[in-house]
């Protein structure tokens, strides 16, 4: 039989409830995120669990019983000890949802010496011990594969490595692969990248595509076989589309990224679940606690809640059927965490 593999063991796909497809939990508080270093390391970990659990306190009660914590090695992210896993397991627990853990890299830039200096193979065998033994020594088992990112308008060398071992580590383990495209840009290349090494495209989910400015192109991804995720939902207006990465005052960085509204996002979704493609479709706000003071109308007032609640309304104005919304955040959810 099919199961789910949670932070907390197996559950089976029946039990997942509503499913956010792809958030960061332990991203919750905004000063962790940017300067965790300066904080005392044990409370620091209090604080990302507790804020954690308070922001899922609405969930609940608005039929969410599942998040999928998509953060690869590297900051705030997976790291080779295991300490973040651990903490998304306290999570759980004191939460009482569920929470899937992937496994992945991230790009050059954010990413830790080994893992730049690593091969694919290296990568690749990583990855499956992440899936079949656990991350580390913590027993805990990645769910899926993801978030696994490219670049703007580019796969560097280190996207393509990166990449290539995440799709050889889904064909092996049976796991879905989600990806993180930037603004949207290089998903037909992903799909090209993941084909190539035997992953079946139904087991892939390509990111970040309600942030692409071009609705045809989305079309032409799905129609790929693959799934997408619209997974920035509530992120609209905090930002303008600047240099990815830009230096502040004190030497560190803030991550700048261009998004829309979200009026757009709920027109773009009618208009696909209308013309067929509603079983292709993830849903989720990509939160972390960066965005929170950024985009006070949406996140910074509702946060996990505002998807569950607004958004689904816009879409219901929209014409989008209660079974339509079930696939979105039910069926498709469980469909891709479930293997054999």
């Amino acid at each position: 039989m099919p199961d789910v593999c949670t932070v907390t063991g197996t559950v089976a796909p029946s039990s997942l409830g509503r499913v956010l497809f792809h958030e960061h939990l332990l991203m919750v508080l905004c000063g962790p995120w940017q300067s965790g270093r300066l904080v005392d390391r044990a409370e620091l970990h209090r604080q990302q669990v507790d804020a954690a659990v308070a922001a899922l306190s609405g969930l609940p009660a608005l039929g969410f019983g599942t998040v999928v914590d998509l953060s690869p090695y590297g900051d705030a992210g997976r790291d080779p000890h295991g300490e973040n896993v651990q903490l998304l397991r306290q999570i759980a627990e004191k939460s009482g949802l569920n929470v899937v853990a992937g496994t992945a890299t991230y790009r050059r830039e954010f990413s830790p010496q080994w893992v730049i200096d690593a091969s694919i193979d290296d990568l690749t065998e990583r990855f499956i011990a992440d899936a079949r033994t656990g991350i580390a020594d913590t027993g805990i088992r990645a769910g899926i594969l993801g978030e696994q990112p490219t670049s703007e308008d580019e796969i560097t060398d280190h996207d393509e490595k990166g990449l290539r071992a995440a799709a050889r580590a889904a064909v092996a383990t049976g796991l879905a692969l989600a990806t993180h495209t930037t603004h949207g840009t290089m998903a037909l290349e992903q799909v090209d990248v993941v084909v190539d090494e035997g992953l079946d495209p139904s087991r892939v989910v390509i990111g970040h595509m309600d942030n692409h400015t071009d609705l045809d192109y989305v079309r032409r991804v799905l129609d790929r076989g693959v799934c997408v995720g619209f997974d920035s939902v509530g992120k609209q207006f905090w930002d303008a589309r600047q240099p990815y990465r830009i230096p502040s005052a004190n030497g560190e960085f803030s991550k700048r990224a261009l998004f829309r509204a979200d009026q757009v996002r709920a027109d773009w979704l009618a208009t696909l679940v209308g013309e067929g493609y509603r079983d292709q479709i993830v849903l989720s706000h990509d939160l972390v606690g960066a965005q929170v003071p950024l985009n006070p109308e949406t996140l910074g007032q509702r946060g996990y809640t505002y998807l569950g609640t607004t958004f689904t309304e816009m879409l219901a104005e929209r014409g989008v059927a209660a079974d339509d919304l079930d696939a979105l955040l039910c069926v498709n959810p469980a469909r891709l965490l479930s293997v054999n």
